[in-house]
């Protein structure tokens, strides 16, 4: 045990500890009682888990959608729906599904894993935490608000250009979709910061850079991934908005504009949205593989580099979203061998997952089955876009099925089983409870195969020439029976998933008792209780390896010193988290929910008129002044060994 002297104030240490230590910081950490305690709340597992159950009911509204587009492209010529409100559901369906689930959910989880990953009480910034939700939550609401009352957008989650300019959408369909995405790149950059100041200075004492979980490092190459990209798509929907509702002309090519401008912003952001959805995929992956194979992942040192490079090269590939738009063709060959050689640090990753499981005892529980879903189906969406790298075949299948193939294989198979799988896996550390296995393996092979039957056709109906986007087709085409099994194993899909979500709610009331570690892993999260008390760690352990719980089987080192009257975190040095300073962490406040009302209230009437913007600062800057008043909080304390 590692003491940290400093002033004479009520710590944790040899004088302090069992229930006592436990009364004390419950009393400290805990929340208010009631719904204020809900409204107020800066505890990082109750924010993610919010994030969590919000995603899931975005994924089940657009799965939904999806579900009626298939009924109408079940068979040719149907007229379940006008062309208007078909236009309506894809976009809604793409907008929902990348903006409103795919990446909140994977900040939802890192919000929740990280602190408890790294032995720490909470996340940095908690009040920025909270004001992230408030924001994420506005914003969705705002766009399902608009589509139920026949105002949403219809312009693609792509939203090209001209056609969501002025002279094309008129109305305010698009203003509602290009504020929208205000709302969630608001939320998505203060999660990100949260994240980076949290993984580089908050890890328990020990736990170096060569040390940290492979779910740690892929959060924050992520995290970096938003600050760096989801600026581009922000100024786009801004340029975007200014265009529709102030007359500039960023897009209008008879004013001096380009239209292409918006791809290239768009974009720019939207390769690198793959991987940051994918990366925290790799991330679940490669923490269920190591539990359920009893071996550390193979070759830990060539996965973090992986993980770097990905995100790095991510970057460099967006024109090969572009390479119908006509560009100059001496561009080509680099996004060419860029697209190709992103490929190769992914492809890393695959063999040294294979490579864990080989060496490794398997145990072939549900969350280890969604891995070897995920890399099968990986595998294939992978190699589909390396394909797309090629300009003749992209040329060909552009605008296509086979594109909606590709995607949907690497998004689903590269976010959606981990991420079925991490839930199942982290679900007893929440809840204290297990998932039924039973029922758990009977959901995974319904989606797996249910999605298999759903997206494989479609590579063969665009290889065919049945181009995406469109609401019917007719007779005679050759595309009848692709569409119909496509559609049936949408249905599939949609099942395992109710299933799914059936046995979380049932076994989160009636499941078995889980205990701290149930599935004998190696992480520190696994350290605490389950589900972990407010304060998460009664000590804040000290990390002497990479899999510490499974060196340090009889005793866990820990380190003593901090306060347990106050809220107070342990900062350490960067590359080697050293104890570094005592830092305060942010009480409870309801100030947050204040500056995400007053902000949604400004970003909502500025579609209807600028000046808005300049009156909403007002009650904005207000709610900030508030947020941020001094309260005489205790000062942080430099750490003496």
């Amino acid at each position: 045990m590692t003491v940290l002297s400093g002033h004479d104030l009520p710590r944790d240490g040899e004088a302090l500890q069992g229930a006592a230590l436990h009364a004390r910081l419950d009393k400290a950490w805990a929340d208010a009682p009631g719904f204020w305690g809900w409204l107020t709340t800066t505890d990082h597992k109750k924010i993610g888990k919010r994030y969590i159950v919000t995603a899931f009911v975005f994924l089940c509204l657009g799965g939904v959608l999806a579900l009626a587009m298939r009924m109408q492209l079940s068979g040719p010529e149907k007229a379940l729906m006008t062309p208007d409100r078909y236009n309506q559901l894809f976009t809604m369906h793409g907008t929902t599904m990348m903006f409103l689930f795919a990446v909140p959910v994977m900040e939802a989880m890192a919000i929740y894993l990280v602190p408890l990953m790294i032995g720490t009480r909470n996340i940095s910034f908690p009040r920025l935490n909270a004001f992230s939700y408030w924001m994420y939550l506005a914003g969705g609401t705002l766009l399902w608000v608009a589509f139920l009352l026949n105002i949403g957008p219809d312009a693609g989650w792509f939203a090209y250009t001209p056609l969501s300019g002025p002279q094309f959408s008129p109305g305010k369909r698009t203003d509602i979709w290009a504020q929208m995405i205000t709302f969630t790149e608001v939320a998505a950059l203060a999660v990100a910061v949260e994240l980076v100041a949290t993984i580089l200075k908050q890890r328990a004492p020990g736990m170096t850079l060569a040390r940290m979980p492979l779910f740690v490092w892929t959060m924050l190459v992520v995290a970096l991934m938003v600050i760096f990209s989801m600026p581009s798509v922000a100024l786009a929907s801004g340029l975007l908005i200014s265009d529709r509702l102030i007359g500039t002309h960023f897009y209008n090519q008879y004013e001096h504009g380009d239209p292409l401008l918006w791809q290239h912003l768009f974009w720019f952001f939207g390769h690198p949205e793959v991987y940051i959805i994918f990366l925290p995929g790799a991330g679940f992956v490669s923490h269920i593989t190591e539990t359920f194979t009893r071996r550390p992942v193979f070759a830990y040192p060539a996965m973090v580099l992986a993980l770097v490079t990905v995100g790095l090269l991510a970057f460099g590939v967006w024109v090969h979203h572009m390479f119908a738009t006509g560009l100059p063709r001496t561009g080509y060959a680099f996004y060419t061998a860029a697209t190709m050689a992103v490929s190769i640090p992914a492809g890393i990753q695959i063999f040294c997952w294979i490579a864990t499981i080989w060496d490794g005892r398997p145990v072939f529980k549900v969350p280890f089955l969604y891995v070897f879903a995920f890399i099968i189906t990986f595998v294939i969406g992978g190699l589909s876009g390396v394909m797309q790298a090629s300009v003749p075949i992209d040329l060909q299948v552009h605008d296509t099925y086979f594109i909606v193939a590709h995607f949907h294989y690497v998004l689903i198979g590269g976010a959606v089983f981990p991420l079925l799988g991490a839930i199942t896996y982290w679900f007893p550390k929440v809840t204290g409870r297990m998932m039924d296995e039973g029922l758990g393996k009977i959901a995974f092979w319904m989606v797996f195969l249910g999605f298999q039957l759903a997206f494989f056709p479609m590579h063969f109906l665009g290889m065919w020439g049945m181009p995406r986007r469109v609401y019917t087709y007719p007779t005679g085409m050759g595309w009848d029976e692709m569409n119909m099994l496509a559609s049936m194993g949408s249905f599939v899909v949609a099942a395992a998933f109710l299933l799914f979500i059936i046995n979380a709610a049932n076994s989160a009331r009636r499941g078995a008792i889980a205990g701290p570690n149930p599935w004998d892993a190696a992480g520190l999260e696994w350290a605490t209780s389950s589900p972990p008390p407010s304060y998460n760690f009664a000590h804040i352990p000290v990390v002497t390896s990479r899999t510490p719980l499974w060196d340090n089987r009889n005793h866990l080192p820990v380190m003593t010193g901090l306060r347990v009257d106050e809220r107070e975190l342990l900062l350490t040095s960067v590359m080697d988290a050293i104890p570094d300073v005592r830092e305060p962490s942010a009480l409870p406040s309801i100030w947050p929910l204040w500056a995400a009302l007053s902000t949604t209230a400004m970003f909502i009437s500025s579609i209807f008129t600028p000046w808005a913007v300049v009156i909403g600062t007002f009650p904005i800057a207000a709610a900030l002044i508030a947020w941020f008043w001094p309260k005489t909080p205790p000062s942080p304390e430099p750490v003496i060994e």
